[in-house]
C-alpha cells in the first residue's frame, strides 16, 4: 500500500504544480503587458522631448538631435562594451579546463589514463564521446522501460481519483493506528494486573512468613515453660479428636 499511497501523492503534487504553473503563466502574461506599456511610455517621452525642442527649431531638426543623442549613448555604450569584452576574452579557461580533466583523469585511472582523450580531435577522445553516447542511450532507454512499467502498473489517474484514494487509504491508516494503540491498551492493562497480583503474592509470602515465625516463638516458648508436662495429655487428646473428625468427613464425602 505505501508504494501506491507515494506514488498517488506525487501524482497529486504534478497536477497540483501544474495548475500554479498555469497561474504564473497568467501572472508573466499580465507583466509582459506592463512592459509593453511602460516601453510605450518611453516612446511618449521621447516624442514628449522632440515636441519640447520643436517648439524652439524646426521638427525634423528636433528629431535628428534626439536620434543623434541615442547614438551617441549607443556607441558609447557598445564600445565600451566591446573593449571589456575583448579584455575578458577567451571566455573559457580552456589550460585551466584541461588541467583539471587531466588530473582527474589520472586520480581515477592512474598510469592506464591516456591524454590523447583530452584532444577532442584525437581519435581516442572520439571513440571515447561515442562510448558515452552510446552508455547515455542505452541509461535512456532503460528509464523509457521503467517509465513504461511504472505507467503499467500504476495507471494515470485524475485529480478526483487521486483525492479519494488518499483519502480511503489516510482512513484505513488511522483505524490501523486506532486498533494498535487499543492493543497497547489492554497490553499495559494486563501487565498493571499481573504486577498487582505479584504484589499481592509477595505480600501473602511475608504475612505466612511472619505467622510461622510466631507459631515457632510460640512453640518455643511452651517448650520453655515447666507446666507442659501437665499440658501434653490434653494436646494429644485434641489431635486424636481432630484425626478421627478428619477421618469421618473423608468416609462421608466418599459415600456421596
Amino acid at each position: 500500500m505505501a508504494p501506491r499511497q507515494l506514488n498517488d501523492e506525487i501524482a497529486f503534487a504534478k497536477i497540483e504544480l501544474k495548475r500554479k504553473g498555469v497561474q504564473v503563466g497568467v501572472a508573466a502574461a499580465f507583466f509582459a503587458v506592463a512592459l509593453l506599456f511602460l516601453a510605450l511610455l518611453v516612446v511618449g517621452l521621447i516624442v514628449a522631448a522632440i515636441m519640447g525642442l520643436a517648439t524652439i527649431m524646426p521638427a525634423w531638426l528636433a528629431a535628428l538631435l534626439v536620434s543623434a543623442a541615442f547614438l551617441l549613448i549607443a556607441l558609447v555604450g557598445g564600445l565600451v562594451g566591446l573593449a571589456r569584452f575583448k579584455k575578458a576574452m577567451p571566455l573559457m579557461p580552456e589550460e585551466t579546463i584541461r588541467g583539471i580533466r587531466h588530473d582527474i583523469g589520472v586520480a581515477r585511472e592512474g598510469s592506464a589514463f591516456n591524454p590523447a582523450i583530452l584532444d577532442p580531435e584525437s581519435p581516442e577522445a572520439k571513440a571515447a564521446k561515442a562510448a558515452k553516447a552510446e552508455a547515455a542511450a542505452k541509461a535512456k532507454a532503460e528509464k523509457e522501460a521503467k517509465a513504461a512499467r511504472h505507467d503499467q502498473e500504476f495507471p494515470h489517474a485524475s485529480e478526483p481519483e487521486l483525492v479519494r484514494r488518499l483519502s480511503q487509504r489516510r482512513h484505513h491508516l488511522t483505524e490501523v493506528r486506532d486498533e494498535l494503540g487499543t492493543e497497547l491498551d489492554v497490553k499495559t492493562q494486563a501487565r498493571y494486573v499481573l504486577a498487582a497480583a505479584q504484589v499481592k503474592a509477595r505480600e501473602g509470602q511475608v504475612l505466612a512468613q511472619r505467622g510461622m515465625d510466631e507459631a515457632g516463638q510460640r512453640f518455643a516458648a511452651l517448650s520453655a515453660s515447666t507446666d507442659l508436662p501437665r499440658r501434653w495429655k490434653p494436646l494429644t487428646a485434641f489431635v486424636a479428636a481432630g484425626t478421627v473428625l478428619v477421618v469421618l468427613l473423608r468416609r462421608l464425602l466418599r459415600a456421596n
